[in-house]
């Protein structure tokens, strides 16, 4: 009840305090009640991460042919072996591919052995000088020719074969499927990815940075694990890998985290908690009453001790919180800043520094003393 009646009060005493003033002469009247506070000094804090225990190595498989999908013999979560066969295609034209390679390759072995024969032939006839020697180099030039052709047809039925097999989709490392990208009956293009294959081995946390945060985390920092399936037990662990560009939907920037210890049997899947140090070792908050904007500039009301006049001071805020914000920097932890109804005054003003019970602060005071005052305060609002 308290709280409820003195805050109108204060909000009333700025708002006549900026009515009275003289903007025309600069002068201000006497001197209004304006809440005070000073920004109080945290410990070294944590920002907190949620992600989600993947592979190391997650590739995308897909055939190298394209075709329509007549099989899938896995599903999502099934742990396979190097070499299983995960899905198939439609065979009938590849087959009738390879039908057509080795007829050529049949016909190519035959039209090299019949040149082989006349070779021979000729070349005894020349020996005899029966035929000129202009005849048996055009014979040895079909030769040549048809050796040329039958290494085409080979390679032709070895392409023809290859892509019988690649009709066939298969497990390049054992894993588990992790996702599944297309159905039997879909027609695919090559290369499109049909499976994601989760590589047995190495595991860590995938997590997603904000902006704001990705500036200070850097490749090989300690960081500290928590899994949600093992509250309260802690693991060691360190920034492996960060996205140089940010996700275009999210605005976030992808970030992985490798444990240290190969032992702590993490599974696919889980979820995690990432814990980063704030960097800070000791932070000053202030409400985010206390905090105003003019454009791109974030200032607060700072007090004179001496005079109790306030001045405009720029300062660099952190992530914003529930009810306070964290200041970085423009901040002295012994510093008065005003709390309240800081859109209703204006540079050089005087005020009557007060509490939260509206009773009048002493600036100049020791310490210790404004600490308890506070404290006081700070109990009487809970009562």
């Amino acid at each position: 009840m308290l709280r409820n009646t003195v805050f109108p009060a204060l909000v009333a005493s700025l708002i006549g305090l900026q009515g009275c003033s003289d903007p025309e002469n600069g002068q201000s009247d006497a001197p209004r009640p304006a809440l005070v506070t000073q920004p109080l000094a945290v410990g070294a804090g944590q920002d907190v991460f949620p992600g989600e225990v993947r592979a190391r190595s997650e590739p995308e498989l897909g055939f190298r042919i394209g075709g329509k999908i007549s099989e899938r013999l896995v599903d999502v979560g099934d742990r396979v072996s190097q070499g299983t066969i995960l899905a198939r295609l439609d065979t009938n034209d590849v087959r009738l591919q390879l039908d057509a390679a080795r007829a050529q390759m049949a016909s190519a072995q035959a039209d090299h052995k019949l040149a082989g024969s006349e070779l021979e032939r000729y070349r005894e006839l020349v020996e005899r000088k029966v035929i000129s020697r202009s005849q048996f180099d055009a014979v040895e030039s079909r030769f040549d020719a048809s050796e040329a052709q039958l290494r085409q047809a080979r390679a032709n039925l070895n392409v023809a074969r290859n892509q019988a097999d690649y009709a066939a989709l298969k497990a390049p490392q054992d894993g588990v499927v992790a996702q599944r990208l297309a159905e039997a009956g879909q027609v695919v293009s090559p290369g499109q990815p049909v499976f994601v294959l989760a590589v047995e081995g190495d595991r860590e946390v995938r997590i997603d940075l904000p902006e704001q945060d990705v500036g200070r985390i850097a490749i090989g920092m300690p960081v500290a694990i928590e899994l949600w399936s093992r509250p309260g037990q802690v693991f060691a662990g360190k920034i492996r890998e960060l996205s140089p560009a940010a996700d275009p939907r999210s605005r976030t920037f992808e970030a992985r985290v490798t444990f240290a210890n190969d032992t702590v049997g993490a599974e696919l899947g889980q979820s995690a908690r990432v814990f980063v140090s704030a960097g800070n070792t000791e932070a000053l908050s202030i409400p985010l009453s206390a905090l105003t904007a003019e454009g791109e500039e974030t200032y607060v009301w700072v007090v004179d001790p001496a005079t109790t006049k306030l001045k405009k001071t720029p300062v660099e805020v952190g992530p914003y919180q529930e009810q306070v914000v964290p200041v970085l920097a423009g901040l002295n932890a012994g510093e008065w800043v005003v709390a309240a109804g800081t859109h209703l005054v204006r540079e050089g003003q005087k005020i009557i520094p007060v509490d939260r019970q509206n009773r009048q602060v002493n600036l100049t005071a020791p310490a210790a003393t404004v600490a308890a005052d506070q404290t006081d305060s700070a109990a009487a609002q809970v009562e």
